[in-house]
């Protein structure tokens, strides 16, 4: 069996866009017929530029080739133009490519993915989401109350949430972030996160946790600062406290405060994220397998991570075929956490897919269908093409602290 023909799609994710202004995908045809389906995260380029990466990538070192030839792939991607060495848009492409791949291998042997990484270790997986509005743009204008900077609405958003069966909400009220960080949180940043752990756990008690939020814009300095206003609500996680460039600075983070430490949706590969493991910066990994290099790639870093009992909760901030990948994963490894989700996995999430992913009363329940478990509605990816440049995530380009 070979693999003969590559399509990419850009599809752009309708308002109110949560989880991305569009998404990536791949779609692998071997000479026998089947076909896989894979994902790109990756907010370092235009998405279109991104696709074209992903189909030169593809003639020069998948099409011709057998799909079971994982490592083989993997290694002659990875060195592409004599870099060995984790490039993050580069991850991106091997991670589209890869998961595209085992797609096809569960296919031939009639088998989903995680049954031939192990087997099922899991017959349900937890899962979490983030804090939406209840209705209107997901990103509206921070210079109206909403439920990003108003303690008091994000807590009755995270009563609905646990009212429908999640038992963690994840909120980042710490904004904003830049092109100059890590700095120091502002006295305003520090009371306005103080106020959303201890009203979010007025009002939801024990029956959920709470996921802390930041996106590596303070010093180590700054983060332990904010960890301490963070302390008494007994938070999951602090994540992403400092940056993801230096493990060291974040381990001086993790060492001074209670709350466990999470990081890893910026990492690419089990080099970067034993660094992590390494420094004892983080004890909750969260790769994103549509950039961390795919699903056997993110199966080492659990092992990894298992030998330091580290736990592992997989990010995603992208689409569904990213999320199928996730929960493949999820499924097979002993030391999984939580599943990051977008909401209850309906609307753009479920319509892109033949078959919506399945969402229990807070878990996920893992699929039996061969490969990842779900096939790209083709027809509605087409019919909602990407024409903008815009990059998927963007960051303030002038200091602020």
């Amino acid at each position: 069996m070979k693999i003969t023909d590559i399509e990419t799609f850009v599809v752009g994710n309708p308002p109110p866009r949560a989880g991305g202004r569009y998404f990536i995908f791949v779609k692998l045809t071997t000479d026998n017929g089947l076909v896989g389906y894979g994902e790109c995260y990756n907010a370092t380029f235009g998405p279109h530029t991104v696709a074209q990466m992903i189909r030169d990538t593809a003639e020069r070192h998948v099409l011709g080739q057998d799909p079971f030839h994982i490592e083989q792939m993997w290694r002659r991607i990875y060195g592409t133009g004599y870099a060995l060495r984790p490039d993050i848009s580069l991850m991106g492409v091997i991670s589209a490519l890869e998961i595209a791949c085992w797609d096809i291998i569960g296919k031939a042997c009639d088998k989903p993915v995680y049954e031939l990484l192990g087997g099922r270790v899991h017959e349900r997986l937890r899962s979490y989401t983030y804090l939406y509005p209840a209705s209107g743009d997901a990103y509206p204008d921070l210079e109206t109350e909403n439920v990003y900077i108003n303690p008091d609405m994000a807590a009755e958003r995270a009563l609905h949430y646990v009212d429908q069966g999640f038992t963690a909400i994840k909120f980042d009220p710490a904004d904003p972030y830049t092109v100059y960080d890590p700095g120091m949180p502002s006295l305003e940043e520090l009371d306005r996160s103080e106020r959303f752990v201890n009203t979010i756990r007025q009002a939801i008690g024990n029956r959920a946790d709470m996921l802390f939020g930041t996106h590596g814009q303070f010093t180590s300095a700054g983060a332990l600062r904010m960890a301490r206003r963070l302390e008494s609500a007994d938070p999951l996680w602090f994540e992403e406290p400092t940056g993801a460039e230096n493990p060291t600075e974040m381990a001086r983070v993790a060492a001074g405060t209670s709350v466990p430490v999470a990081t890893g949706e910026r990492l690419c590969t089990k080099q970067e994220f034993a660094r992590v493991l390494e420094a004892g910066a983080a004890r909750i990994l969260q790769p994103n397998l549509g950039r961390v290099g795919g699903i056997l790639e993110a199966k080492k870093i659990a092992a990894l991570a298992e030998v330091h009992y580290a736990q592992i909760a997989p990010h995603l901030y992208c689409g569904p075929i990213v999320g199928a990948a996730n929960i493949q994963l999820a499924t097979c490894i002993p030391n999984f956490l939580i599943l990051e989700g977008i909401e209850r996995w309906e609307g753009i999430y479920a319509d892109l897919l033949e078959v919506p992913i399945q969402w229990e009363d807070g878990y996920v329940i893992p699929p039996t269908a061969p490969g990842i478990g779900v096939t790209l509605n083709e027809e509605l990816a087409r019919s909602l093409p990407y024409d903008g440049d815009e990059l998927q995530l963007e960051i303030g380009p002038d200091p602020i602290r």
